[in-house]
């Protein structure tokens, strides 16, 4: 087996034996691919809010100017760096399962979920502010900008539960990096929850400028 081939395997050293439908190397490639596939779905269902959102602000441009105003901008930055601090940690757990550094993915791993423990808690806060200013759903004050409120309430909802999935997807890694099970003929899982989560913070870098600052 060639460097290459044997840097790709999914096989993992430590697991009970089991029979092979396919090499690893294509498994290996299989996985990604699969993940790439659904990483795709997700942009579109994403393509379809922002397009939507594209329409309504130019049909209610003047709705749209004003409720991003009422936004808190400056809990959106704090998030946005947030998820770009998760991301970093993310990366870094993927190159130090290639070598095997366990004790290291599980730290990397552990900090990226504490990000997301923190974005949510500030999106809490966020929704809290709405919610006592009667910009909620329901509120008094919900039908001043109930073009906007809709849109904005729909894609940061689904967007955190995106992050509460990847919370649960690096769980389960860091459960592999605490049993030592990654090295560098098996990382696979840590490559493919790190592409997931980097999905996650991808579409908050588009969220952000779009929602807050549109005015």
């Amino acid at each position: 087996m060639s460097h290459g081939e044997h840097a790709h395997t999914l096989d993992d050293p430590q697991g009970p034996p089991h029979i092979h439908h396919m090499d690893p190397p294509t498994a290996y490639h299989a996985a990604k691919f699969g993940m790439w596939l659904f990483l795709a779905t997700e942009l579109l269902l994403f393509g379809v809010m922002f397009a939507a959102f594209a329409v309504f602000r130019w049909k209610y441009f003047h709705e749209f100017h004003e409720a991003s105003s009422h936004l808190n901008w400056k809990l959106g930055a704090l998030n946005t760096a947030v998820l770009l601090i998760s991301s970093y940690y993310a990366a870094i757990a993927v190159d130090h399962a290639q070598h095997g550094r366990n004790k290291q993915v599980l730290k990397s791993l552990l900090i990226t979920i504490g990000c997301a423990v923190g974005f949510l808690i500030i999106k809490t806060i966020e929704y809290s502010e709405k919610y006592h200013h009667g910009y909620f759903i329901g509120g008094e004050n919900f039908h001043e900008f109930k073009t906007f409120l809709p849109l904005y309430f729909c894609m940061t909802g689904i967007h955190a539960l995106h992050v509460i999935i990847g919370m649960g997807l690096l769980g389960w890694v860091a459960t592999l990096a605490a049993k030592n099970r990654f090295s560098s003929r098996y990382y696979t899982p840590v490559e493919v929850g790190a592409l997931y989560w980097h999905l996650v913070d991808l579409i908050w870098i588009y969220l952000f400028p779009l929602l807050y600052l549109v005015g």
